[in-house]
């Protein structure tokens, strides 16, 4: 997979992708990610890449023409890549759109500053828009980093145990399940003894049990939208399976080991 992140600030992204899991799929040749200086398609000596909006409102509004020369550049259009510009206006961003993302071979993403992008550029460059949540942000930058780990991580070899990538928060609707490891008991909060009986089927019956009431408690709007099936309503209304998750007031009092 190729993607190409439109910018102001190269060296941003650079550092950004340059470290953990994505750093080491762009070194083993899994992904190619370039960071491209929208400055660099600029046709004045200050290399502008902004300017007052029509209109007479205040701030500044990127222009759309070095946008569209970074992209002739590059040779990116509708029809050869998927073309993201980062914004508020744009679908919210989840685990099933990082998947859909995922399935192209070329990702091209566009950082929006200052006070907005000419809307030239969404009506007839990108394909898509996309925001990662309603809160205000410096630029698009820290989106397009965003979208570019969680798409990255999905591509076949990226991660060295792909039933983690299957296994985790979102992937199936639902949140993840606790996790522990040593101590085993820690502050006097004990590990949950079924976790340690070796009995696989009952801890898979314990964690299945753990996600579907998280998810209900702290995400109802995931939980609304599952299929339950039989066997997960017969655990929601039969009750927790064996040990209960230790909190602050149920705790399994003991030596730290």
């Amino acid at each position: 997979m190729r993607i190409d992140i439109l910018t102001i600030f190269p060296q941003f992204i650079e550092t950004g992708v340059d470290f953990s899991v994505i750093g080491r799929a762009r070194r083993n040749g899994l992904v190619e990610i370039n960071a491209v200086d929208i400055r660099d398609y600029t046709d004045d000596r200050h290399r502008s890449v902004d300017d007052t909006p029509y209109g007479g409102e205040h701030g500044m509004v990127m222009r759309v023409e070095p946008i569209a020369r970074a992209l002739n550049h590059l040779g990116a259009c509708r029809e050869s890549a998927r073309i993201v510009l980062t914004s508020p206006l744009g679908k919210r961003f989840s685990h099933s759109v990082a998947h859909n993302l995922a399935g192209s071979e070329w990702l091209v993403l566009i950082c929006g500053h200052y006070e907005g992008v000419d809307e030239r550029v969404r009506q007839h460059l990108a394909t898509d828009e996309i925001s990662i949540g309603d809160y205000v942000l410096t630029g698009g930058e820290l989106p397009a980093l965003v979208i570019t780990d969680a798409v990255v991580r999905l591509l076949p070899g990226v991660l060295g145990n792909q039933v983690s990538a299957s296994d985790e928060s979102f992937t199936a609707g639902l949140l993840e399940y606790p996790q522990y490891t040593r101590p085993r008991i820690f502050n006097g909060c004990a590990v949950p003894e079924i976790l340690l009986s070796g009995n696989h089927a009952a801890i898979a019956r314990w964690r299945r049990y753990h996600q579907l009431v998280r998810t209900r408690m702290l995400r109802t709007d995931l939980f609304e939208e599952l299929n339950l099936s039989e066997q997960d309503q017969e655990l929601l209304e039969g009750g927790e399976p064996l040990n209960p998750v230790p909190d602050k007031n149920n705790c399994v009092r003991g030596e730290d080991s």
